[in-house]
C-alpha cells in the first residue's frame, strides 16, 4: 500500500522538474532575445536547469529504477504540456499581429 503514495509522488516531482526545465527553457529564450549576452544568458541557464533536474531525478529515484522511470514519465508529461502552451502562445501572438 505504501507503493502508490510513492509512485503518486515520484510522477508530481517529475511533472514539476519537468515544468521548471521546460519553464525555464522558454523563458531564457525570451529574455536571451532581448540581452546582449545570448550566449551566458543560456549557458548558465542550461547549466543550472541541468544542475537542479539531474539532482532531482537523484534524490526522488532514492534508488529505486521505478521511482526513477515514473519521475521521467513525468518529465516527459511536462514537456508535451509546456510545448502545447507555448504552441498556443504563439498562435495567439501571430493571429493578434496579423488581425485587421
Amino acid at each position: 500500500m505504501n507503493e502508490i503514495p510513492g509512485s503518486a509522488t515520484a510522477l508530481l516531482a517529475g511533472v514539476l522538474l519537468g515544468a521548471l526545465f521546460f519553464g525555464g527553457l522558454l523563458w531564457t529564450v525570451h529574455q536571451g532575445i532581448a540581452s546582449r549576452h545570448v550566449a551566458l544568458i543560456f549557458l548558465g541557464s542550461l547549466l543550472l536547469r541541468i544542475g537542479v533536474v539531474l539532482a532531482g531525478f537523484y534524490f526522488v529515484s532514492g534508488g529505486d529504477w521505478q521511482r526513477l522511470l515514473l519521475c521521467l514519465l513525468g518529465f516527459i508529461l511536462a514537456r508535451l504540456v509546456v510545448m502545447r502552451l507555448s504552441k498556443i502562445r504563439a498562435v495567439q501572438a501571430l493571429e493578434g499581429h496579423h488581425a485587421p
